[in-house]
Order: C-alpha cells, then sequence, then structure tokens
C-alpha cells in the first residue's frame, strides 16, 4: 500500500477552494460570499441523536454526553431559523422517557425559534442511555427519520449529521433521498484515541469503554460521503480530520461557532455579591478564582488540574480552585467512568488537604453559568480549560466574552480562539507545571490581565457571531441545494408520492432472500407457501436476491415459488413488479447517481486474492468477485483505494467468498426502504429474512427481521440486536419460525386479513 500512501499525502497537500487561504497558515475561515439564495425556501433537517436535548435550560455538563455539542447544535437551529433564506430547521434527537430525567425530553416536538423547532423520535430503549450503547439501535432511527419525510410536504434540502452516530444516520438518509450531507464530527475519534493513549490508557479498555472502533468506521463512512464538512477551526481540518484515511480537504469548510453576547457578558458593576454556589466551599471567597466549567468526562483532563493546584501551595495562596463539571446527586450511583472520575477527583482533594481552597459544587443550573464567568471576572480570575484534546471550546468563547482571561489546552481549536482573541495562554495539558506556570502567569500581572479582558470581549464580538455563522452556513448550503436539486430532488420527491398504477395496498409484506434461506429444505417451503396462500392479498410476497433477474426467476420456477409480488434482484440494484416484471425506473436513475462502473472495474484489476465472475453474474450496477479472503487487501483498504480515485460505491461481502461492488446508493436495504416508502407501507410491517452478509443492512432498523438458523459469521454482529430473532430452524422453517415469534405483532393484521 505504498504508493496508496504517497498518493493520500498528495491528496491532503491540496487546499479546500472554499476556505480562505493563506500562504503561511494554510486554511482560514470561510468568507461570506454572495451567492442567489431563493427567500425562505431551504429546509434543513439537523440531526444531534444523543444527549439530553432541549431549548430552554440545557443540561450542560450533567454527564459526559450532555456538553458543548447540544448547546452548539440548539443555537445553530435557532439562527438559522432566523435566516431569510430558510424556510425549515429540524433538529432531531432522542425521545427518551425515563423517570431519572425531566419529562420534557419526553415531549415529540418543541419550538426552538421562529421555523425552528426540536423534533424527538423514539428509537432503542425507552430510557436514557449513554452514547456507546446507542449504535445497534440507530437503523431504526434511520427508517423514522424516513418515514417522517415520507409522511411530510416534501424532503429536506439537506441533512447534517452533527457527531459520528448521526453521521452514521445522516449517511444513510442522504443516500435514501437522494439529498447532500453535511457532517460536524464535534469530537473526533482518532484523536480521542490518541490523547488517552498518551495518557496511559489501556487500548482494549478504550475500545470496551468508547467503542472507539465503531465510531471511528462512521466517522470514515460519514466524511467519505458527505458533500460539506463544517471544521470550527483550521487546526481540527488540517490536523485532526486529516487523520481520516476518507476524508476529502476539498469538501471542508471553518466556520467557527457563535455566542450568544447578550447571555455571556462582562459584569456591569465592581461589586462581588456572594455567590452561594461556590462560596459556601470557601474559606477566603473574595480571593481570585480559578474557574474550569466542563462535562465530568476523562478527556477534560481535570484530575491532573487539581493535581497541578494540590502541588503548589503558592498557586493556592493565590487563588481559589473552582470545578463546574455537571450535576450529581450521589457520587456513589454514577455510572461508570464518571463514577471513577469523581471518586479520584475527590481523593485528590483530600490527599492535598484542599478543603477551604477548592469548591466542587455537585449540582448548578444553567443560568448559574454566565454568572459564575462574571463572578470569576470581579475577582480578578482566569478560566482553564486543561481538555487533553478540544475540537474549539464554547466555554473559552463564553470565558471570553465575559471578559474572563484563559488558559487553555494547546491541542485543538483554542490555539484559534486565542490567536483571535489575544486573551491568555496555551499549554500542554500532559504538563502539570506548565499549567501552574500559565495560571500563576495570568493571575499576577494586573494590567496584562486588564488587556487580556478587554481583547476577550472585543475577538469575540469581531469573530464570533451566530448570524454571522449562519450567513456563510445558508450560503455554502443553498450552492449544495441548488446543484442536486436539479439532479435528484424532484426524483426523491416523485418516489415519495408516485405509486405505481394497480399496485397491491398491503397491510404487512414479506421479503427473503433465496440461497440458503427460502430454498434448502423442500417441506419447509411448501409450508411457508401454504401460509402466504392463506394470508394474502394482504400480505405482499418479495424476493431480494444477490442474483440477477433471469437467475431468480429460474431458481424460483425450479423451487415451484409462485411469482412474487416484487423482485429486488442484483443486491438491490434492480426492483421489479408483479407478473409481468415492470421495471422501476424511479430507483434505476436513483442508484446511477456517481456510479462509474467500468472505472471501478479497472481500480480492482490486478488486486490479490480478488478475481472478476463470469459474465452472467455481472450487471449494470454490480460487480461481483470471487474472493480469497487471506489473500485479498483488507475491506477498509479497498474502501480507501476507491474514495482515493474519487469513485463511490459500496461493498458487500458475503459467506466469506463472495465481493459485490454496487452504487453507494443501492443494497438490499435500501431497496426495501424505499419500496416501504413506494407502498406507503412503515418498515415495521415488513418481515424480512436473510442468511449472509449482502443481507445485513436489510436485516437493521425498524423491519421485523428473521436470520435463518444456518446463517453465515457476517450475521453474529445483529445477535442481540432489537427486532432481529435468530431462529434456531434452517430454511424456510427458520423464516415460518420467525414468522411466529413475531405473530403477536402479525395476528392483529393477519386476522384483519382472513
Amino acid at each position: 500500500m505504498c504508493d496508496l500512501e504517497n498518493s493520500r499525502l498528495d491528496l491532503f497537500s491540496q487546499i479546500p477552494p472554499l476556505l480562505e487561504r493563506s500562504d503561511a497558515d494554510g486554511p482560514r475561515r470561510a468568507p461570506l460570499r454572495q451567492s442567489r439564495i431563493d427567500a425562505g425556501s431551504l429546509r434543513i433537517m439537523m440531526l444531534s441523536v444523543h444527549g439530553l436535548v432541549r431549548s430552554q435550560e440545557p443540561e450542560l455538563g450533567r454527564d459526559p454526553d450532555t456538553g458543548g455539542q447540544v448547546g452548539y447544535v440548539v443555537e445553530l437551529a435557532r439562527a438559522l431559523g432566523r435566516h431569510s433564506a430558510v424556510k425549515s430547521v429540524e433538529l432531531v434527537t432522542r425521545l427518551i422517557k425515563d423517570p431519572e430525567v425531566a419529562p420534557d425530553y419526553g415531549e415529540p416536538e418543541e419550538e426552538i425559534g421562529p421555523n425552528a423547532k426540536l423534533v424527538r423520535l423514539p428509537f432503542g430503549p425507552d430510557r436514557y442511555l449513554r452514547k456507546e450503547l446507542l449504535w445497534g439501535s440507530l437503523d431504526q432511527l434511520v427508517d423514522r427519520c424516513l418515514e417522517r419525510v415520507r409522511r411530510g410536504e416534501r424532503p429536506p434540502d439537506l441533512v447534517h449529521g452533527h457527531y459520528a452516530d448521526a453521521g452514521y444516520v445522516g449517511t444513510r438518509i442522504s443516500q435514501a433521498l437522494g439529498i447532500p450531507l453535511a457532517q460536524t464530527g464535534h469530537s473526533l475519534g482518532r484523536a480521542k484515541r490518541a490523547r488517552l493513549l498518551a495518557s496511559g490508557r489501556n487500548a482494549a479498555s478504550l475500545e470496551k469503554q468508547f467503542s472507539l472502533s465503531r465510531r471511528i468506521a462512521a466517522e470514515e463512512e460519514a466524511l467519505d460521503h458527505a458533500s460539506l464538512v463544517v471544521a470550527s477551526t483550521r487546526q481540527e481540518a488540517r490536523q485532526q480530520y486529516a487523520a481520516y484515511e476518507l476524508f476529502h480537504p476539498k469538501r471542508c469548510i471553518v466556520i467557527p461557532p457563535g455566542i450568544d453576547t447578550t447571555r455571556f457578558s462582562p459584569p456591569v458593576s465592581r461589586a462581588d455579591p456572594p455567590m452561594d454556589l461556590v462560596d459556601r466551599f470557601l474559606v477566603e471567597p473574595g480571593k481570585p478564582m480559578i474557574l474550569s466549567i466542563c462535562r465530568p468526562a476523562e478527556k477534560k483532563n481535570l484530575l491532573r488540574l487539581v493535581e497541578a493546584y494540590g502541588q503548589d501551595p503558592e498557586l493556592q495562596i493565590m487563588a481559589n480552585l473552582v470545578v463546574v463539571a455537571g450535576n450529581r446527586e450521589d457520587v456513589r450511583l454514577l455510572e461508570e467512568p464518571t463514577r471513577s472520575l469523581f471518586v479520584e477527583l475527590l481523593a485528590t482533594v483530600d490527599r492535598y488537604d484542599l478543603y477551604g481552597k477548592i469548591a466542587l459544587p455537585r449540582t448548578h443550573r444553567s443560568e448559574d453559568i454566565p454568572d459564575l464567568y462574571r463572578c470569576a471576572v470581579r475577582r480578578r480570575g482566569v478560566f482553564v480549560n486543561p481538555a487533553l484534546t478540544e475540537p474549539f471550546g464554547l466555554t473559552l468563547i463564553e470565558a471570553a466574552a465575559s471578559g474572563l482571561p484563559v488558559v487553555a489546552t494547546n491541542d485543538g481549536g483554542p490555539s484559534e480562539i486565542l490567536e483571535s482573541c489575544e486573551n491568555g495562554v496555551l499549554v500542554d495539558p500532559l504538563d502539570r507545571a506548565a499549567i501552574t506556570r500559565a495560571l500563576k502567569e495570568v493571575l499576577s500581572d494586573q494590567a496584562r490581565w486588564k488587556r487580556w479582558s478587554r481583547n476577550g470581549i472585543a475577538g469575540v464580538r469581531r469573530h464570533y457571531s451566530w448570524d454571522g455563522h449562519a450567513d456563510r452556513y445558508v450560503t455554502l448550503v443553498s450552492r449544495l441545494a441548488r446543484r442536486e436539486r436539479k439532479r435528484t430532488r424532484r426524483r426523491a420527491a416523485d418516489r415519495f408520492r408516485a405509486v405505481p398504477e394497480n399496485e397491491m395496498k398491503p397491510e404487512l409484506a414479506l421479503v427473503a432472500d433465496i440461497d440458503n434461506t427460502l430454498v434448502g429444505d423442500a417441506s419447509g417451503l411448501e409450508s411457508l407457501l401454504a401460509w402466504l396462500r392463506r394470508t394474502r392479498p394482504k400480505v405482499l410476497f418479495g424476493i431480494a436476491s444477490g442474483r440477477h433477474l433471469e437467475s431468480t426467476i429460474s431458481i424460483l420456477q425450479t423451487a415451484g415459488v409462485p411469482p412474487p409480488d416484487v423482485l429486488v434482484t442484483g443486491v438491490g440494484t434492480e426492483i421489479h413488479y408483479g407478473s409481468v416484471l415492470a421495471r422501476d425506473e424511479a430507483w434505476t436513475r436513483h442508484i446511477a447517481h456517481g456510479w462509474r462502473r467500468d472505472e471501478v472495474a479497472r481500480a480492482f484489476e490486478g488486486l490479490p486474492g480478488i478475481e472478476l465472475q463470469a459474465p452472467g453474474c455481472q450487471s449494470p450496477f454490480k460487480l461481483s468477485y470471487d474472493v480469497d479472503a487471506k489473500r485479498m487487501p483488507l475491506l477498509d483498504e479497498l474502501k480507501w483505494l476507491l474514495s482515493v480515485a474519487r469513485l463511490p460505491a459500496k461493498l458487500v461481502f458475503s459467506h466469506g467468498l463472495h465481493l459485490d461492488v454496487l452504487p453507494v446508493r443501492a443494497s438490499k436495504g435500501m431497496a426495501i426502504r424505499y419500496l416501504a416508502s413506494r407502498l406507503s407501507l412503515p418498515l415495521e410491517c415488513f418481515l424480512v429474512a436473510g442468511d449472509s452478509g449482502n443481507d445485513l443492512d436489510m436485516l437493521t432498523g425498524d423491519a421485523m427481521a428473521i436470520v435463518v438458523g444456518n446463517y453465515s459469521s457476517e450475521l453474529e454482529v445483529l445477535r442481540g440486536e432489537e427486532r432481529v430473532y435468530f431462529a434456531s430452524a434452517s430454511y424456510a422453517r427458520g423464516i415460518l419460525e420467525g414468522i411466529e415469534h413475531y405473530e403477536v405483532g402479525w395476528s392483529r393484521s393477519l386476522e384483519r386479513a382472513s
């Protein structure tokens, strides 16, 4: 792969044309460019799927999943809703019904501001879960978003994912609807893993705790597919995103977040009223305040900050330390790793006997945060962000807007904030002594403190406005939307509105793979066909096969299977209806987007362990290979090869022996989701059955999935997932077993059918 790596280095030497260029510094912030924007036309779907998201009094810092991203997406949605070019903004998040959290999070909708609202959709368990436990449920959210779009006026112009999990969902929505994807990573898995390993953490324990492999794979996929990647800083674009093999620099734009300066502003008086939230912990509350506000997460590096303070008696004389790290009722009841973090923090306070010098309040309200900054300003203190890595650093802007100088990590966005605001010092977050020196430097020079205080206030007003952010964003998104509208959005809209003439109106659908699923047991197949005869026409019968159409028809005829209502063939690249085999041309046009078959074939020529199958196994939208799994390149290497060549494609590996290369919008699962929209039949009314890797995405999400007993190992990843049933019986008897398993939900509809 040496030549490929050299190509990659050449790729990253390119400067994105959408970024302002500086010969010395590389990419800079996006300038506001004039572009014709139709008034009130843009419809934007934003995704922020984890954490506790609400528009008023967000519980920032409650836990590692409810931090700056929540505030960012709400404020962005609010700012976009105010823009004259925007028709609507829907910020989609998770609906949570849990007595341990506020009932707000169980409300289906909530207004954010003009033309902007929160939409909460249920997926996974009702209770609140940390993000690492939600990966297996994300396909349900994909299906519920698509169902919401189907019932709406028209599809959105853009879907925008925030964080890796939303990137996973947004990629699939983008492919299904034929609309552009924008992606904002916020915190990137590769940077997090590198920093935690550097701090001494074990790789295996990190994987178990954070599911980093799954997260990084989702980030790679989203970055490869996204038409627009929004970074907050040049450092994030040039270093953090550039660590991803499928990142395309030309698609990246730097737009710093904004801040609400009506909320975060300097104190109006020098008078220093008591602040019981922190003063009750302190022997000398009037001393300067070293303030840190963040989520209770390991990467925020709070333990090293407290250790640095505890190891320097002179610093303890100069200032108090105030650490506001979320809310907790009882440390013993916190989930890991938050519990361990607080146990270590409290033990460190005890070890250095910091009682009376440090405040670690158990709870705080959202409205307390601006007052904390202003209190620190009145006491001539300093704000510190010692995070191991910080993609941007919203708290640094909040502090600057309040007039509070800062000490911040040198890893990530803080370097650019301080470059713009000139209001503090950068430090190596792994160096306790450096943290201590920087804090003393800020606290000891009052003239410089005043200059940095004024600089911060002015710098935020110049560089960090939400309305300016929205202007730049809308200009870029409008350009994308106009380009895609002409090419694909009309077809997507037609797909959601038009129903083929004389099409069935089923109440339920059974869709099964053929080889090793439907066929393989003649008596079991006959029992299944008898069930179908009893339940039709209310139950649609469909086939989803990797075979091409002629081969599919031949094997069905040989097995004595009557013509299905729908045939999905070629691993989801073709759809035909009824006994006349009417081809769905809208589906063909949809998946043709970006597909360059001959160039993909040339890219795979000569690769070890990969051999093109016979011509009869090929089709215009499918390349099929026999592979030697021990000799062939890794799938990630093949994806990277295609990405470097700018060849959008999807790889489907099955039985450990076969590799299909498809258009990026095609697969069995995507075809079935298309059918659900075409038939106006919710995906939860589909029962799907399969046995191998090319069935994988068909078996996830809202459909009732059956994995037959003779399945291949690629499907073991679905074990334990909601709405996936692993049958004991094989072939068609496994399908019947699955039908019986799901009969509670099906029986009511079948009673209506009989």
